[in-house]
């Protein structure tokens, strides 16, 4: 692992965005609130927040630092779930990291939920969208 003991302690934030490709009947399931494994938005969004917490014992040699919140938004598109997760904490190294596990993590869950319906579901484009605090700055896509 890398050492950050001498790094400030700064307020960071990073957002993460994914999307999971699914059929139309995934859609209409979604938007009618008729998924049969029950509220899979719900799910995806409980999972992604719980996968944000914990990323440190998934990813190897990622810092285990404390996260002072965490946000998944699902978004019901014509032929995707647009998923994004923002995280916050006030530590010394940042959440991208964070973020991806959550984005990725609720979109397994919501592919779990849905895949009777729809075993093709795919989970893409899994990235950062940007990150603020630290030494390195600000970024954005």
């Amino acid at each position: 692992m890398v050492d950050v003991a001498e790094k400030p302690i700064t307020a960071r934030t990073a957002q993460a965005s994914g999307r999971v490709l699914v059929s139309p009947q995934v859609i209409a399931l979604l938007r009618e609130g008729r998924v049969p494994k029950g509220d899979a938005l719900a799910v995806a969004r409980i999972a992604g927040i719980q996968g944000a917490k914990r990323t440190a014992e998934l990813i190897p040699l990622c810092h285990p630092i404390g996260i002072a919140g965490v946000t998944v938004d699902l978004d019901v598109a014509d032929e995707a779930v647009l998923i994004r997760a923002r995280v916050k904490t006030a530590d010394r190294t940042g959440v991208e990291m964070e973020a991806l596990t959550a984005v990725s993590v609720a979109g397994l869950a919501l592919i779990d939920m849905i895949k009777a319906v729809d075993p093709a579901a795919v989970l893409t484009d899994v990235r950062v969208e940007s990150k603020t605090g630290g030494v390195s700055g600000d970024w954005a896509r």
